[in-house]
């Protein structure tokens, strides 16, 4: 079965409400993939932060000590994004791999974690995009950007380190919102759903990684803002499936899901809930806000998704990341009680802490905050809180840049009127923002003030 072929049955499977079940992987494995197994390698811990000590990435935590109380949160780990090739080994001007690495032992740490952020044709729901990588370019993922970071993880100077890789935020998303017809299709992501280069790309890291003894994949899930729709859900469940069953991989190579990365969505909206009711009205369908989500907070949603994925054939120890890392909301505008109950939208409005203009919005957020630390095992199937996106990166630049890697998103614009994505909404974006990854001290100021809880 190609793969375009294999994402539409997965589409059509989901419109006429019956299951697909996967007879082959979506594409024959690469030469040097790892065979498809049914089993993770024995002694892998559970969950792999339950009692570590978990690596602080020194080059961020200089950025954030250097800001006016930055000191308060400097300490906390953070995750390494591995955006380019030159990132594995090369690098000159920051940190590569192997130095991370390095660097994770002499802090005595247990748990290193990655960001695997290199898919071909990456980011293709921007404008301009910033990926290093081609639609066309699968092989080059595999033999110059996975097999490396594989090779230096199974260095048995690391074998003693739990190596936790979160694989390719937003592409299994970008399929679901930006591709398939529909009416926030793009370009660049229907020409990657059409070659199904994501699915490959993905069960090749996870093939690769999987077997590892000491890595730990998880399987980006995006957030309930964009997939928490009864359709969108099922569907990306869909698509996880099929990925994880690409290129020689298999479900049990995926230890986990990893929610929110890089992303704003409250982990709990503790003054209302999707199923209550106003004037008897279903606040699900009379918010403008909600607009029929069937949540509204990571943290159902990762559950609800993992319950999902382990009712098609994942393991049942299948644990979740929150990324809580820009998610706290505090700060004097946070409300302190639910809304009034005069109408669904006056409640939800008035209640939820989540100030975005709309929960599509995801570029550099104005009143953001830092979330919960980071923290194990906070709640049940949940392996971890983390700070997957190091607070005070950039998301992307306000305005274009004619320059090499430029990138540019009209989200990232607070001038921009907003798409179809957002309802057509303000973006909410901070101005004068520097390009994606580089440190904005703006940004991080804002997320120390409105931290929560409290800094």
């Amino acid at each position: 079965m190609k793969a375009a072929n294999a994402v539409n049955a997965v589409k059509l499977a989901l419109v006429l409400g019956f299951a697909l079940t996967l007879a082959a992987p979506v594409s024959a494995p690469a030469a040097n993939a790892t065979a498809t197994a049914t089993a993770q390698p024995p002694n892998k811990a559970g969950n792999p932060y339950a009692g570590a000590r978990v690596y602080t990435n020194p080059e961020w935590s200089a950025h954030a000590a250097a800001e006016p109380g930055g000191q308060a949160v400097a300490g906390e780990p953070t995750a390494v994004w591995l955006d380019r090739i030159a990132d594995i080994d090369t690098q000159s001007d920051a940190m590569n791999l192997r130095e991370h690495l390095d660097e994770a032992l002499a802090q005595d740490a247990d748990v290193v974690q990655l960001v695997l952020h290199d898919i071909p044709g990456r980011d293709c729901d921007w404008l301009y995009t910033t990926a290093e990588l081609g639609p066309d370019e699968l092989p080059r993922y595999r033999e110059e950007f996975i097999d490396p970071i594989v090779e230096i993880i199974a260095d048995p100077a690391y074998a003693e380190l739990r190596v936790v890789a979160v694989v390719e935020p937003d592409a299994l998303p970008n399929l679901v919102t930006f591709a398939g017809g529909g009416p926030a299709a793009t370009a660049g992501c229907e020409q990657v759903y059409a070659s199904g280069v994501y699915l490959d790309a993905i069960g090749y890291a996870l093939s690769r990684l999987g077997p590892l003894p000491n890595a730990y994949p998880y399987l980006d899930i995006g957030h309930h803002g964009r997939l928490g729709f009864d359709d969108t859900l099922r569907e990306a469940a869909g698509l996880a499936e099929l990925a994880a069953g690409a290129s020689g991989s298999s479900p049990a190579y995926v230890h986990g899901l990893a929610t929110n990365v890089a992303d704003y969505s409250a982990t709990r909206e503790p003054y209302f809930s999707v199923d209550d009711v106003v004037d008897g009205v279903p606040v699900r369908e009379g918010s403008s806000w909600l607009a029929g989500n069937a949540f509204a907070d990571e943290l159902p949603y990762a559950r609800a998704f993992r319950e999902a994925l382990i009712a098609r054939g994942f393991d049942e120890g299948l644990g979740v990341l929150i990324d809580t890392s820009r998610n706290g909301w505090g700060g004097p505008d946070r409300p302190t009680g639910p809304g009034p109950r005069t109408t669904a939208e006056e409640y939800v409005e008035g209640g939820r802490v989540d100030r975005r203009v709309h929960a599509a919005n995801w570029c550099n957020q104005a009143g953001s905050g830092l979330g919960e630390r980071p923290a194990a095992a906070p709640e049940p199937g949940v392996d971890a809180y983390a700070w997957i996106k190091p607070p005070g990166e950039s998301d992307g630049s306000s305005i274009p840049l004619p320059i090499e890697g430029g990138g540019y998103s009209p989200m990232c614009d607070p001038t921009y009127g907003g798409g179809s994505a957002n309802a057509y909404n303000p973006t909410g974006a901070l101005p004068n923002a520097p390009l994606n990854g580089e440190w904005f001290p703006a940004h991080f100021q804002e997320l120390l003030a409105n931290a929560w809880p409290p800094a």
